[in-house]
């Protein structure tokens, strides 16, 4: 996630378990257990975090893990664990700033020796295996972390806004375009909030806005679609050519958003190329989408010359192998952004896609209470991202289609949320310690997605029980620890302070769900730029409205009114008129 994404972004992740494993090596699971075992036979635990798709793990394992004096020290006094962060969420979103693949060595009671990111080549790895077991005393990358308060308000101070708004401003890379000096990529939060200040007039934030996302399509695949992770070398034209769910998933919703606002055809035909990439990659026979694509076509081979042939090409010589682990969380952020570009567009397709994968997700993954698990059977969870994640997903069905059901499981799964992972300063990622020892902790970006999904509910149904677990979300983002050493990936944070400060832009057709008025009414409603915003549709046939905060009257025939500041519209009939009404809100 960014954040597990922030990890991902830095250093390519390295490989899980394979058939033929590294000969020498007795790569062991993370257990509960795994400490206990260590006591016993005086080790030390060596954990290769990594992911399947990733290009230098793949070389840490077939090169670093396959040398002899590696080999023979690990025998000597490691129990060596291998372990796919896309599967564990609690183990990555704890390691996520060492990147993957990340090695981290564990003393026998737990406590950590060494946290290292990326690549290690054998000769370094073999001088650190040697000199923990000289000397296990914790090295320079073992420091304690920061106190974490939570913050006595529930929202930043005007002096902590400013700063992260300077933050950004100032890491912006004028010369390459984007964000980031080494490693570039597109920041969705960022792009999220540049856009939300764009509509507010703010010039300096849309020209930085616009010049990332064109920057940025230099990552799609020309061939397939699909965005590729990342970029090295400070700029735009050394990609790493792994396809990430969240990636894919967040730079749809980016330039579909992106669109919507300034109806720039090259971002809609980068939303396609990856909607287009998803439905043919990514998506399992049943709808439910994979997890992602390797960025290796041979492992460890680098696939430069791969990726510059044209499609007919690529196929001759194979397809890089697609992870096709189904993940709740993974799909999650899939729907949303399907949903999202069908608010846009209208591409009957995209929501066809999204409701599938929903119903999959409802159907393969749910647990009792509302939740969901992040695989078909979870050894460490739940996990906090998996029933956020899916509970955004689900209320932003609900936006696009009315259909209450969907607000229904957004509530239930936001139940589910506030019932098992809150404590005293936030959301924790996980619940149980990990192996009996390692306590959770709250992740910046879930505990952003708890505040901002949250907060909406509450406007979408008038419950405070809602906007109280985003305020307590929102404490924790505030709380200065919490913003420190992210350098400018904090937009999120502004994003959700920004929400529960104000309500949304609140938008309402009257009229019945089987009446084309009606129906053009709604459209035009969810195509607007505006991301925050709640839109309802009422048909008095259902009852009463979820949050019945307005009296509207009834009319004869589907009419829409604009909502803001305690003040609405004159009644609306005409679609064409809305997005005029909304930009006068």
């Amino acid at each position: 996630m960014k954040k597990f994404r922030v990890a991902a972004f830095l250093f390519c992740l390295g490989p899980i378990a394979r058939a033929s494993e590294p000969a020498g090596i007795d790569w062991q699971p993370w257990s509960d257990s795994i400490f206990e075992r260590a006591q016993k036979e005086h080790r030390f635990v060596l954990l290769d975090l990594g992911a399947v798709w990733c290009h230098w793990c793949h070389v840490m394992e077939d090169i670093t893990y396959r040398d002899p004096n590696v080999i023979a020290l690990i025998r000597q006094r490691y129990i060596a664990v291998r372990v796919d962060q896309d599967a564990r969420p609690d183990l990555s979103n704890r390691y996520e700033d060492y990147g993957w693949p990340a090695t981290v060595v564990f003393n026998s009671d737990g406590s950590e020796i060494v946290k290292r990111q990326g690549y290690i080549p054998p000769k370094p790895m073999a001088s650190m295996l040697q000199a923990i077991i000289d000397d296990p005393s914790p090295g320079p990358s073992i420091v304690a972390a920061p106190p974490l308060e939570q913050a006595s308000g529930a929202g930043l101070r005007p002096e902590q806004r400013n700063k992260l708004r300077k933050i950004l401003h100032d890491s912006y890379d004028s010369k390459n375009r984007g964000w980031g000096t080494v490693q570039k990529f597109l920041d969705w939060d960022i792009i999220e909030f540049c856009l939300s200040q764009a509509m507010r007039g703010d010039q300096e934030l849309e020209r930085l806005a616009r010049e990332t996302l064109d920057a940025q399509l230099q990552l799609i695949d020309p061939a397939w679609g699909g965005v590729y992770q990342y970029s090295t070398d400070g700029d735009w034209k050394h990609p790493h050519f792994e396809k990430i769910m969240q990636m894919q998933a967040e730079n749809l919703r980016s330039y579909v958003q992106a669109y919507a606002l300034w109806k720039n055809p090259a971002h809609l035909e980068a939303a396609k190329k990856i909607q287009d990439y998803l439905h043919s990659f990514l998506t399992s026979p049943d709808g439910a989408f994979y997890t992602s694509q390797d960025a290796d076509l041979v492992q460890g081979e680098h696939s430069a010359d791969y990726f510059a042939l044209p499609d007919a090409e690529r196929r001759k010589r194979g397809i890089p192998r697609v992870d096709q682990h189904i993940y709740a969380r993974e799909n999650g952020w899939a729907i949303n952004a399907l949903a999202t570009f069908y608010g846009v567009t209208g591409d009957e397709s995209a929501l066809a896609d999204a409701t599938r994968a929903a119903e999959w997700i409802i159907a393969n993954r749910s647990l009792p209470g509302g939740g969901f698990r992040h695989d078909a059977q979870d050894v460490g969870g739940p996990y906090l991202g998996d029933s956020i994640y899916v509970a955004r997903a689900f209320l932003k069905l609900y936006a696009v289609t009315g259909d209450r059901k969907w607000l229904r499981r957004a509530e239930e799964a936001a139940q589910f949320v506030e019932n098992k992972f809150k404590n005293n300063i936030g959301y924790v990622a996980f619940v149980q310690p990990l192996a009996g020892k390692l306590k959770p902790k709250p992740q910046l970006d879930e505990n952003v997605a708890v505040a901002r999904t949250l907060n909406l509910l509450h406007h979408y149904t008038g419950k405070e029980i809602y906007e109280k677990v985003a305020r307590h979300a929102m404490r924790y983002l505030a709380a200065p620890a919490t913003g420190e050493n992210r350098g400018y990936m904090v937009a999120g944070i502004l994003l959700a302070n920004g929400e529960l400060e104000a309500p949304p832009l609140h938008l309402t057709v009257v009229g019945k769900k089987d009446d084309l008025a009606a129906r053009s009414l709604f459209m035009a409603m969810i195509a607007l730029p505006a991301n925050y915003k709640r839109v309802d549709w009422w048909d008095e046939r259902e009852g009463p409205m979820p949050n019945p905060d307005v009296q509207y009257p009834v009319f004869e025939k589907a009419v829409g009114f604009i909502c803001a500041d305690r003040r609405c519209s004159a009644p609306i009939f005409d679609p064409a008129k809305i997005a005029a009404v909304a930009t006068r809100k």
